[in-house]
């Protein structure tokens, strides 16, 4: 398989436009337009009956005592852990791409609803990992289902790298129900899976370090 995307290039910079947030000289971050980027596959394997994507970031620490502090910076050296900010199922077999903004046009105070998805959009959306962030938060709680892009701590002292994979399975309808995550439709492809195909964006909040990454502007 082969994926792509036209919002990003692979191992390059993601536009402010398909992030959560955005660098603000005075209060570090602002909110963004937060549209899901344009993702394309090709080359898919016979036998093909639906398409997963995931996206997560990888980069996310595994604490968060230094995270967007004032007069601290998060270490490169801390362990990091995945952070899952887009997870759909069960595309149709003869859908090949998905447009930008097509699943996620602004930040949804609260999450946007699902699983299922409306408007004539094709597939189920899972929740995403901005549900657990906002948990503590009266203004923001609630159930975060479909995309919302990068927002990575001010602080961090590393890019962060997010993965936008998409899966070929040879089923139609995957076994996960409700408030399904990531993690659990990772583990529910296993045995289904035809082919798969990532690609990787880079993004930082950080001016220091954003200055470094490929493509940025």
């Amino acid at each position: 398989m082969k994926v792509w995307s036209d919002s990003f290039k692979d191992g390059a910079a993601i536009p402010g436009e398909f992030a959560f947030c955005v660098m603000d000289p005075t209060s570090h971050v602002a909110m963004s337009s937060n549209h899901n980027p344009h993702l394309a596959w090709s080359n898919v394997p016979a036998g093909t009956k639906s398409f997963v994507v995931i996206c997560h970031d990888v980069d996310v620490p595994s604490r968060g005592d230094d995270v967007n502090q004032e007069g601290k910076t998060v270490p490169a050296e801390l362990p990091r852990v995945d952070f899952y900010h887009w997870v759909l199922v069960d595309l149709p077999a003869d859908m090949t791409s998905i447009a930008a903004g097509q699943y996620c046009r602004e930040i949804t105070p609260r999450g946007k609803p699902g699983p299922e998805i409306g408007g004539g959009l094709p597939g189920r959306h899972g929740i995403n990992d901005y549900t657990g962030w906002f948990a503590n938060d009266q203004d923001m709680k609630g159930n975060y289902f479909g995309y919302d892009g990068p927002c990575p701590p001010w602080n961090d002292s590393i890019v962060h790298h997010y993965v936008f994979t998409v899966y070929a399975l040879g089923i139609e309808h995957l076994p996960v129900n409700g408030n399904f995550t990531g993690q659990q439709v990772r583990e529910a492809i296993q045995g289904n899976v035809l082919g798969e195909a990532r690609i990787t964006g880079l993004y930082s909040l950080n001016p220091a370090v954003s200055n470094t990454m490929p493509g940025a502007a």
